[in-house]
């Protein structure tokens, strides 16, 4: 197959939709098929196994961070994708992407679908915060509805995902399809380096979460229950691993908190080793976001064997399922606090729950997730 994707977002942008296109992209051409990824040009790129097109891109307003395409710049490539036969479009992102994905599957004559990555009803509120919360759950849910119906198919990460735009009364047909993991990506990691490289002994209790820094991940509910933690666990560390808008809210709110000494904000750090080798350092990985529809980074966590304490809400409620490799806490900051403290006090449980986590890592293998993706393909080609 010939696949045509397009995104207002790709690394080097980290995000979990850059990653989740990456990993689905490069398994597809290791099954022989041919991808095509329209992105925004950041300027810089690292090589991929699969083309990219990159297209100048402008700000988005509410969010500094991210980039939309620039329509005119992309309609110069439309003889050349004209040209190029390609068999579909999977759009994922609802910005200036979803609409030239839909005027390029007119223009080429093929089917398109779609990947709702992102709750948007949690999600805007926190960034057009001057507008009243129900107007803004209104027309998110109307915006996701007047374009999830104008694709053949969407993808959704997880089942509560799925469960929330029926609730929307979107009736475009919905398969759950989650982001696999590169298993031999997340098998190791060298945790004694990165803690020598940020100075923190071998023996210090070390908490890590990784997300982009951004209103909507709930860092200053694990900051809140870091507090209690701390009584109990005086030397705790925690570790914020990302960037984003909400970085100096968290700095002011650690300094309010008294929690200079007990947190390390790295930014974010490249998959080249250096992100696995900050999962392998921690002896716990904290998560709390309530918007997620997968979260990724606590597979990867699991992958490479660090137990987990999360609630579970939205995306993180099904990876969790079962709760093999966690604790899994009330959306309570004393409850939150408890579980940490458990897991950092007992060692037992902390060996357990590694050894589980690593085996149930095993079945979200990305060539496994990908292989149902191109089922969906090849079931709206045929």
């Amino acid at each position: 197959m010939r696949i045509l994707m397009i995104s207002d977002v790709y690394f080097p942008r980290i995000t979990g939709v850059s990653t989740s296109i990456q990993t689905f992209a490069r398994e597809f051409v290791r099954a022989g098929h041919e991808v095509t990824l329209i992105a925004p040009d950041y300027g810089h790129s690292a090589p991929e196994p699969f083309e990219i097109l990159r297209i100048p891109s402008r700000y988005l307003p509410i969010d500094p961070e991210d980039r939309i395409l620039r329509p005119r710049q992309l309609r110069r490539y439309d003889a050349e994708l004209q040209r190029r036969g390609f068999d579909l479009i999977h759009i994922h992102t609802p910005f200036l992407a979803h609409y030239s994905g839909l005027r390029l599957a007119r223009l080429l004559k093929v089917p398109v679908v779609e990947t709702y990555h992102t709750y948007f009803e949690q999600y805007l509120q926190h960034y057009v915060s001057f507008m009243p919360a129900a107007w803004l759950r209104w027309m998110a849910r109307h915006f996701a509805v007047s374009q999830c119906v104008a694709v053949n198919a969407l993808i959704v990460p997880s089942q509560p995902m799925r469960e929330v735009l029926l609730q929307y009364g979107v009736n475009t047909p919905t398969v759950v399809i989650p982001t696999g993991i590169a298993l031999e990506q997340f098998r190791r990691g060298d945790g004694a380096q990165f803690r020598a490289r940020y100075q923190i002994a071998p023996e210090r209790p070390l908490l890590v979460h990784v997300s982009r820094l951004a209103f909507e991940k709930n860092i200053d509910f694990i900051l809140r229950a870091l507090v209690r933690i701390k009584q109990q666990v005086p030397d705790v560390l925690l570790a914020l691993v990302g960037a984003g808008p909400a970085h100096a809210q968290l700095v002011a709110q650690i300094q309010t908190l008294g929690l200079t000494d007990n947190t390390l904000l790295t930014g974010y750090l490249a998959r080249d080793g250096s992100l696995e080798n900050c999962y392998s350092a921690a002896t716990a990985f904290v998560f709390a976001s309530r918007t997620e529809t997968q979260g990724l980074v606590v597979l990867e966590a699991l992958a490479l064997g660090v137990p987990v304490v999360s609630t579970a809400v939205m995306g993180t409620k099904a990876v969790l399922a079962g709760g093999r490799g966690a604790l899994i806490a009330e959306d309570d900051e004393a409850d939150f606090a408890a579980k940490t403290v458990r897991m950092l006090t007992d060692t037992a449980l902390r060996e357990r729950l590694a050894e589980e986590a690593v085996d149930y890592a095993q079945t979200w293998s990305a060539p496994v997730l990908a292989e149902q993706l191109l089922q969906l393909y090849a079931e709206m080609l045929g």
